[in-house]
């Protein structure tokens, strides 16, 4: 497992792509924010317009049909006020999206919909320290309308570039419209968390391994890299059991926004879902058992300590008292003038401390 570990956590960041920047010329177009990472009309599952601003693809949905996608990447409120103008969102989500920290839901805005999801990544690691960072997490949040989407993200992972990219290699599914879009985001980001559940579960059967191993229980384990493990689950699981009622709604109740083809593809990530939270509660509780069961090991060690230091100190009492009884300055003390009390004495000594630690050792203290 080691192995395939340290094969994973040189592989990984090769593949990890740069931060996203923007597609467009800020200099050219004054009108178009910085922070937006692209912007395109759909039309028959197709992209008709490049580089334009959202306004200028906001009018041409208006006036030739389709919906327009534009992506965001951690706008300021003055570059958002624009786009939250030209689309009608509300000041609620608005504020909401520009301040980020939210926690994953679903809101409905007269004819638009408001969703938050929170995406999950695994932060590789040679090895799990008390201070190790296990999840990482940022930000999507989605403005859907009957033409348009509106994507913001927050933070350094969950790129939706490859994804737009795979969206347009499928037109037939992207001829849905933004609902679409929608689902595929909602989708991503539960994969997300399926594979950042099945790393956490190595990252769990590594502690476990190593809490229930001899070289553990003699040293009482490490409860540290416990509680930090389950701080980054508690994290985990923040993200996800939020994000259960949203996919419910959006996969059984009937919204305008949404269409009832996609609708039944809300039920496949709905079904994700409840999986990982189960995973993510049964980590949880896991947790729980290994750490009472690493405290009750620590336990067991100090109590053996004690039994052998308890053992030894009796073992030592009995020198100490025969050493302190004919250390007294009486002048009539028994065997003080015979040739062979001293050795006597010895002799006398370390038999009753062989017969008290022989005693010990048969009882399972020394």
């Amino acid at each position: 497992m080691s192995m395939i570990r340290d094969l994973r956590a040189a592989v990984r960041p090769a593949l990890r792509r740069p931060r996203a920047t923007s597609n467009y010329d800020t200099t050219r177009d004054p009108s178009v924010s910085s922070a937006v990472i692209d912007c395109a009309v759909y039309r028959d599952g197709r992209r008709v317009s490049d580089h334009c601003s959202p306004a200028e693809a906001m009018k041409r949905v208006r006036a030739e049909g389709g919906f327009a996608w534009i992506g965001l990447h951690e706008p300021t409120e003055r570059e958002f006020a624009g786009i939250a103008q030209e689309f009608g969102l509300h000041p609620l989500a608005v504020e909401d999206a520009v301040q980020a920290h939210q926690r994953p839901k679903l809101e409905r805005y007269d004819d638009s919909l408001f969703t938050v999801f929170k995406t999950i990544h695994y932060v590789e690691h040679a090895e799990l320290t008390a201070t190790s960072e296990v999840v990482e997490t940022g930000e999507v949040m989605c403005f859907t309308g009957r033409n348009f989407i509106v994507t913001v993200r927050h933070g350094g992972q969950g790129s939706l570039r490859a994804l737009r990219h795979r969206l347009q290699e499928d037109p037939e599914l992207l001829a849905k419209g933004p609902s679409a879009v929608l689902h595929a985001i909602a989708d991503q980001v539960v994969d997300g968390y399926l594979a950042v559940a099945d790393a956490v579960q190595d990252d769990i059967d590594e502690v476990e391994i190593d809490v229930f191993s001899a070289a553990s229980s003699r040293r009482g384990g490490d409860a540290g890299r416990i509680y930090q493990l389950k701080r980054e689950v508690l994290e985990f699981k923040r993200a996800v059991s939020p994000l259960l009622r949203p996919m419910q709604l959006l996969s059984e109740r009937p919204m305008r926004v949404v269409d009832p083809d996609i609708q039944k593809y809300f039920r496949d990530v709905a079904d994700h879902l409840a999986r990982v939270n189960e995973q993510v509660l049964a980590f949880d509780d896991l947790l729980n058992s290994i750490l009472q069961a690493n405290l009750a090991q620590a336990t067991v060690a100090q109590n053996e300590d004690m039994r052998k230091i308890t053992s030894w100190a009796a073992i030592f009492a009995v020198p100490t008292m025969i050493a302190g009884i004919y250390g007294m300055n009486f002048d009539y003390m028994p065997e003080l003038r015979w040739k062979f009390g001293y050795p006597a004495v010895l002799v006398v000594t370390v038999s009753i401390c062989f017969v008290i630690h022989r005693g010990f050792k048969r009882n399972g203290w020394l």
